[in-house]
């Protein structure tokens, strides 16, 4: 399980939006212009322009909130261009490219916001998320951390945290920053899921089935866990009940039939080689046709919608 506020929840991306909250919203007077009788184009100094500019940086950051990221993204670049040296534009305009996926432009902004103010935790903690998904590990651990140190009880950051180290191979840091986050918010059910995949790994499939369980409490209607919990049932012979939580995952989420999916998602190569046989089993290759049927013929139907 990645950060899904990236996308789903707010522990998968979308929880880059509520970092904005700590950039603050930002009141400055707007220079009063007399009245002409002819028009002018008034004659701006670089006090002026970089007021502007964060007046315009906080439009785009109220768009964000409205999931206007286009409109966003014009005026933040706007306002990085009349504000150069604050950090706000490029941090506003470095979250809403993670946001679209351009990490590249991202990274380079947020690089950029994290030159003017380096002890800004929401930059720290936005860009080590954009390191991450760029697979630099080591980097994103390195920002987090040091946003940690300033900020410790941000449980999105300590799951990406625990994301990174457990990419980096460091399985006891990542459990241990996991269990941080979920001792900061209890029913931070991402957090559990993953100390579930990191013990399946660890060969202790009752531990992992615990935390899959627990993970299900906090909610029911998650498919990663109880997809997970499926396949190590399955793989201790309770093929009824195992079946039936597959079942019932892939029709919450239809990608986490997909292998690749499941690692994106952190999954470990023995949880994956489990659900590949898991995969096979006749029930489950009956949902997956069903499943990729019913997605061929929504995207006809969408397909004839725009031809028409």
């Amino acid at each position: 399980m990645l950060n899904k506020l990236r996308e789903q929840t707010v522990f998968k991306g979308n929880w880059l939006l509520s970092l904005l909250v700590s950039v603050g919203v930002w009141q400055f007077s707007v220079p009063m212009m007399g009245q002409m009788l002819l028009p002018y184009t008034p004659q701006l100094n670089a006090e002026q322009l970089e007021k502007q500019g964060l007046e315009v940086a906080e439009e785009a950051a109220q768009l964000i909130r409205f999931q206007q990221h286009d409109l966003a993204l014009s005026r933040a670049k706007l306002a990085s261009q009349l504000a150069p040296n604050k950090y706000q534009p490029w941090f506003i305009l470095g979250t809403l490219y993670i946001i679209k996926q351009e990490l590249e432009p991202g990274v380079n902004a947020l690089e950029k916001a994290l030159t003017l103010e380096p002890e800004e935790v929401g930059i720290k903690f936005t860009l080590g998320n954009a390191y991450f998904q760029q697979g630099k590990y080591q980097q994103a651990a390195r920002e987090l951390e040091e946003g940690l140190k300033i900020k410790p009880d941000v449980p999105s950051a300590q799951f990406d945290l625990g994301n990174a180290y457990f990419k980096l191979g460091r399985l006891t840091e990542a459990i241990a920053v996991y269990q941080k986050a979920i001792n900061q918010q209890e029913d931070f059910w991402p957090a559990v899921n993953n100390i579930g995949l990191i013990k399946y790994e660890q060969g202790n499939i009752q531990a992992a089935i615990k935390h899959w369980q627990k993970a299900l409490e906090i909610d029911p209607e998650q498919a990663e866990p109880t997809l997970a919990l499926g396949v190590a049932l399955y793989i201790q012979g309770q093929k009824k009940q195992a079946l039936e939580l597959g079942e019932t995952a892939l029709k919450l989420d239809s990608s986490y039939g997909e292998l690749q999916h499941l690692k994106d998602n952190l999954w470990g190569e023995k949880l994956l080689e489990d659900t590949k046989i898991f995969f096979t089993t006749p029930q489950i290759q009956s949902v997956l046709s069903q499943l990729q049927q019913e997605s061929s013929a929504t995207m006809e139907t969408e397909q004839q919608t725009r031809d028409n």
